[in-house]
């Protein structure tokens, strides 16, 4: 079982990062003020507004400042400002020890995926595939600040993982399973293939999401993973949206689903609120998770923070 980070209070200090690309100024400093306006402390890493082309800072630096949140005994959940690319950098300067010692809250989604599960996958804590700080505004619908809650800040268990009334998840599979659950955004966990980060799938539930590519492209990530075992290993699939993913040569997401994802044979729902999308659930990495694709539901079994 994986280790639970201590739960979100009202009052609690957020570590702020930047740890792939840059956010602007201005950007920062607005959700800032909205976590400040609700209550909520903040510790700024040395690197956060820091600009070096398409990434935040060197990658030393960007793992220093992460480092630096996981030391600071105040900070009791880490916020990065976004995702972006560069994140993969920072993976070799991390103290994994230590933070395996020192288990807190993070979150995020984009290419903060491959640090989510990373983190479980060597230090065996749980982290949390759910808000990043430029999601922290007034435009921001309730929907994901009440799964983050849900997540972070109670002990609520089991959970099942609910989309907002107007987005109906859809079971093209049927089966019924248990595991923890482990992914996100594709191109984040494609990147991780060959390394020593690869992500591992075997008796996992794998979710992925994607934004803004082609369904050609989808298509060659999706098939990467099968070529590399990834579906074979695991035990369920949860795929979410294709957020703004255009489609090519007559074929769309949802054709991809049918040609590609119902013929692996493992139970599959689709349709969930995760990442890039409007609304975004909050989805523990490493956590056990029931997925029941005849009742259509899918479940948390266990409380994420202690």
């Amino acid at each position: 079982m994986a280790m639970r980070p201590p739960m979100l209070k009202m009052g609690d200090t957020f570590g702020i990062v930047t740890l792939g690309s840059p956010l602007d100024a201005s950007e920062i400093d607005s959700r800032i003020a909205f976590l400040k306006k609700n209550g909520f402390n903040i510790v700024l890493g040395d690197y956060v507004y820091a600009t070096n082309g398409y990434l935040a800072g060197t990658d030393q630096q960007r793992a220093s400042d992460l480092m630096k949140m996981y030391r600071d005994p105040t900070v009791k959940a880490i916020l990065p400002t976004r995702g972006g690319v560069g994140v993969q950098g920072i993976l070799p300067y991390l103290d994994y020890g230590f933070i395996a010692d020192h288990p807190k809250i993070i979150s995020g989604y984009s290419d903060i995926t491959i640090l989510l599960n990373v983190l479980y996958q060597i230090t065996n804590q749980i982290t949390f595939h759910s808000l990043l700080l430029l999601d922290f505004r007034d435009s921001t619908p309730e929907y994901n600040f009440e799964q983050y809650i849900l997540a972070t800040a109670t002990t609520l268990s089991p959970r099942q993982i609910l989309n907002p009334p107007d987005m109906i998840t859809v079971s093209r599979v049927p089966g019924n399973v248990t595991g923890p659950v482990v992914g996100g955004n594709l191109t984040s966990f494609v990147g991780s293939l060959g390394t020593p980060y690869d992500i591992c799938t075997k008796g996992k539930i794998l979710f992925l999401e994607e934004t803004h590519e082609p369904v050609n492209t989808v298509y060659r990530y999706i098939n990467q993973l099968k070529v590399a075992g990834k579906f074979e290993d695991c035990i369920g699939i949860v795929m979410g949206e294709c957020t703004g993913c255009t489609d090519e040569y007559g074929k769309s997401y949802e054709d991809l689903i049918t040609e590609v994802m119902i013929p692996l044979g493992k139970p599959l729902l689709t349709n969930v609120a995760t990442g890039h999308g409007k609304y975004k659930a909050a989805i523990p990495i490493g956590a056990m998770v029931n997925l029941n694709t005849v009742s259509n539901t899918w479940t948390v079994l266990e409380p994420t923070v202690s």
